[in-house]
């Protein structure tokens, strides 16, 4: 759990500010469960350049609360958080010394978003918050208000949280827990799951993650785990000390994920195939007229498909659903297990009334609703949220990541894309992937751009 806070000061002398404005998420790492802000009346006078850097002047604090009269809500709403804020060392420094003139030792974790900025978007022009959320196309508003710049970093967080693939930031808040002694027990910790598409992580008691799955219902499947009798998952549960999750919005993305993360984190119990899992592909070809034909093959890694498919009858359905279920099939090569099938009469083409190029045309046009070897493309689909979307980009083919955004805010200039994207190393196994995710799944928009 995260509590995303701002603080807005009075200024003036090292450790001798005053809070003139608080703001605080609570965050459970997929949505706000609590929120608190007040102004606060610091009992000194506010710098003039705080005044006009904030809008906050002494008269509209006069009848705000004091701290005293706040700091229970405060415990309260950051009981078992980390802190997180931008530049955390400051407002985490003038929190503490709120509390020590009160006689309380006030003591959380807390994570930097500056730091982890840096660390996770390591190209970006500017750290500070207004320019990096605005390069990043997270709206923010009330800038330099505690309430506006702590949602700005709360949007910021999660999207730093999709981009932390090491897990780092997940660790170590297991650690935490460790520290203060919580130890969930299986149906504690189901609890605390969504029923939701994601990926999930189980630790061990250090923290370190011991397998990664994926799920149309992160819950279910979880517990599945939870009860399972093979000796893989019996070693799991001895092991297991909580699970995290992150919420995907889509499955294509689970996919996706799932494939990186296992290679990124090495967990022990995750069991790395060397058999492809889509073994037959479908392949463009020319036959001596010059007619393009589709032949479907054992999938040759060395060659660019145009659909991979886990099993032969899989490529047929694929292949009456885009010729519309006609019976012959505009010339199409089956070339599995040794033997060569043609689907379609020997004098197809002399009763043919187009040109080549007309034939020609016509098939790659049936083939565009899967085409992903244009310039740019993005495949939209749902978000985690209600209002947000998805994205999956791609390049000539080759997969550059993915990224969420709110459905009020247009994501398709390059350079905002860029920002945003989760990058996800490529590989053969991702295109084909992406491949039969399209096939077999509605829904999605496929755009070039």
């Amino acid at each position: 759990m995260y509590a995303v806070l701002d603080i807005e000061t009075t200024g003036g002398q090292f450790n001798e500010e005053g809070i003139t404005e608080i703001a605080i998420y609570r965050f459970d790492g997929n949505q706000v469960v609590d929120q608190f802000i007040s102004l606060v009346n610091p009992e000194m006078e506010i710098q003039p350049f705080v005044v006009k850097l904030t809008g906050i002047n002494n008269a509209m604090l006069r009848l705000a609360p004091k701290f005293y009269e706040i700091a229970k809500r405060i415990i309260e709403i950051t009981d078992n958080c980390v802190i997180v804020a931008h530049n955390a060392e400051f407002d985490y420094r003038v929190l503490r010394n709120e509390f020590r003139r009160l006689g309380y030792e006030y003591s959380r974790n807390t994570l930097c978003t500056v730091e982890l900025s840096q660390k996770l978007l390591p190209d970006m022009p500017s750290y500070s918050l207004g320019k990096l959320v605005r390069s990043l196309g997270i709206p923010i508003a009330d800038r330099h208000r505690a309430s506006g710049d702590a949602m700005a970093t709360e949007k910021l967080f999660e999207l730093l949280l999709s981009k932390d693939k090491e897990k780092t930031i997940l660790t170590s808040m297991i650690k935490s827990d460790i520290k203060t002694g919580i130890s969930p027990k299986f149906l504690d910790i189901a609890d605390t799951l969504p029923s939701t598409v994601g990926i999930y992580y189980i630790h061990n008691q250090e923290g370190q993650i011991i397998f990664i799955g994926k799920s149309k219902n992160i819950k279910k499947k979880v517990m599945q785990h939870f009860t399972s009798n093979s000796p893989i998952f019996k070693k799991i549960q001895q092991e297991t000390y909580t699970v995290t999750f992150e919420k995907t919005g889509t499955e294509l993305i689970a996919l996706l994920k799932e494939a990186e993360e296992i290679h990124t984190n090495k967990p022990k119990y995750n069991k790395v195939s060397k058999k492809s899992v889509f073994p037959y592909s479908i392949y463009i070809k020319t036959n001596i007229e010059g007619y393009l034909y589709l032949s479907v093959e054992k999938t040759d890694g060395r060659k660019r498909n145009i659909m991979a498919f886990t099993s032969p009858n899989e490529a047929k359905k694929f292949l009456y659903k885009i010729f519309h279920g006609q019976s012959e099939l505009p010339y199409v090569d089956f070339i599995y297990e040794k033997k060569s099938t043609k689907i379609t009469a020997d004098n197809f083409f002399a009763n043919f009334t187009q040109t080549r190029e007309e034939f020609n045309a016509k098939l790659l046009e049936l083939l565009v609703p899967f085409d992903i070897d244009k310039d740019q493309v993005l495949i939209l689909d749902k978000g985690r949220k209600v209002d947000e979307k998805s994205a999956v980009a791609l390049e000539k083919g080759k997969l550059n990541g993915y990224c969420f955004y709110n459905l009020n805010h247009q994501i398709n200039a390059p350079e905002r894309i860029a920002a945003n994207l989760t990058p996800i190393l490529f590989n053969r196994n991702n295109r084909n992937i992406i491949l039969n995710y399209l096939n077999k799944k509605t829904g999605y928009k496929l755009i070039h751009y």
